[in-house]
């Protein structure tokens, strides 16, 4: 006996849409993506940045010059503490001022040595003991005079070389005071520098990774656009598909009875005759469910 087979099949729309999907599933998965278009992307070191690291680099030990600057003025200021530092400061005319100045002095000494025998003269008492002893006091005041004044203007040489040695001396240590504040400030001072270079060109590169990182987005979407319009086709086909079942065509599938299927035929038809007549239902694969 024939079993009869009632299959629910979808619409032909529907079964066209599926076969279109699947064609065009298995031709978009065999071209293969270039995903080095969205792989992820590094910004480089902007201009700025290097500059820091430049600058960074190349100012490892740049406040030593100016340490060795100091030293020296140190050096050159302990020079200044000698007995004889002041000699250097001498006035290269010291000299010619004390003979010009001792020349005058000795030149007024002979005039009043000759005023003194005009006067022994016009008195009378020339070569008189009176003269004599006028000449002896004036010269020997005169040779007072002179040891004063050559004492005076050596002792006044000396004072403005000592003073201007003792200038020298505290110009040198401020000078080396100088130079150690600008060793103590060329690391800060670079410090600031470098920072705000780094910072300017951190705000630089961040820009530049949002571009690149904008472009690998946008290089994705684009390259997964396809796929996901598929996907949007496939979940349509895939819900007319699920949707359609109770409205579709119905066909009968009468296949050949086979040898075990005839034994059962025959097994109902007794069964009907003997005790009455009872229908059964069988499910897709023949088997009887009741």
């Amino acid at each position: 006996m024939a079993i009869e087979q009632v299959q629910n099949l979808p619409q032909q729309y529907v079964t066209d849409l599926g076969v279109d999907y699947g064609k065009q599933l298995a031709g978009l998965t065999a071209i293969p993506l270039d995903t080095s278009r969205f792989a992820p992307q590094v910004a480089a070191q902007d201009a700025l940045q290097t500059q820091a690291y430049n600058l960074a680099s190349q100012g490892v030990g740049a406040y030593q010059p100016f340490i060795t600057q100091a030293q020296q003025f140190q050096t050159d200021a302990a020079g200044l503490t000698s007995p004889t530092a002041y000699q250097q400061f001498m006035s290269p005319y010291q000299q010619d001022v004390i003979d010009a100045t001792i020349a005058d002095f000795d030149k007024q000494a002979a005039i009043d040595r000759r005023n003194i025998g005009l006067n022994a003269v016009s008195s009378g008492n020339l070569g008189g003991g009176r003269e004599g002893v006028q000449l002896a006091e004036q010269g020997a005041q005169s040779n007072l005079d002179r040891a004063a004044l050559l004492a005076t203007l050596r002792q006044q040489g000396f004072n403005t070389a000592q003073n201007l040695a003792n200038r020298a001396f505290g110009q040198q240590r401020l000078l080396s005071g100088d130079q150690m504040a600008l060793a103590t400030q060329v690391p800060d001072l670079q410090t600031a520098d470098i920072n705000q270079l780094g910072r300017l060109g951190g705000l630089q590169q961040a820009q530049q990774q949002a571009i690149l990182d904008a472009q690998r987005e946008a290089n994705r979407l684009e390259a997964f656009e396809p796929y996901e319009r598929l996907g949007t086709y496939g979940s349509g086909v895939a819900s007319l598909f699920s949707g359609n079942a109770p409205f579709g065509n119905q066909s009968t599938v009468t296949p050949n009875p086979t040898p075990l299927q005839t034994a059962l035929g025959t097994a109902s038809v007794l069964s009907g005759i003997f005790g009455g007549r009872r229908s059964r239902q069988y499910d897709e694969m023949g088997r009887p469910i009741n």
